[in-house]
């Protein structure tokens, strides 16, 4: 099961996270998402734990849990859509269709 991690304090490493969540069991991979540009922590992240008993327990203990003044939300991550997600693209601009 993959757990989605929000509202990690910024200075979170992978290996962090995938410590938070062994003590519930086996963590397979554990990632905090970063800005492409900068390189920056965006303040969540992703738990796969391959065991769905022991992903069910870390929600449940870790959802609303206390991290340095930060009260993390953790629930089952939505699967990815087609197109990588949203926004508007790269060339979109935005502005709808060209009048002619």
């Amino acid at each position: 099961m993959n757990l989605y991690v929000g509202n990690l304090p910024f200075s979170t490493t992978n290996e962090e996270l995938a410590a938070m969540f062994s003590e519930f069991g086996e963590v397979k991979n554990a990632s905090i998402i970063t800005d492409r540009m900068s390189g920056r922590s965006r303040g969540f992240g992703f738990v796969e734990m391959p065991n769905d008993a022991e992903a069910q327990a870390a929600i449940s203990a870790m959802n609303n849990r206390d991290i340095n003044g930060r009260p993390l939300t953790v629930n089952e991550a939505r699967p990815k859509t087609e197109g990588g997600g949203g926004g508007r693209g790269r060339h979109e601009g935005g502005r709808g269709p060209r009048r002619q």
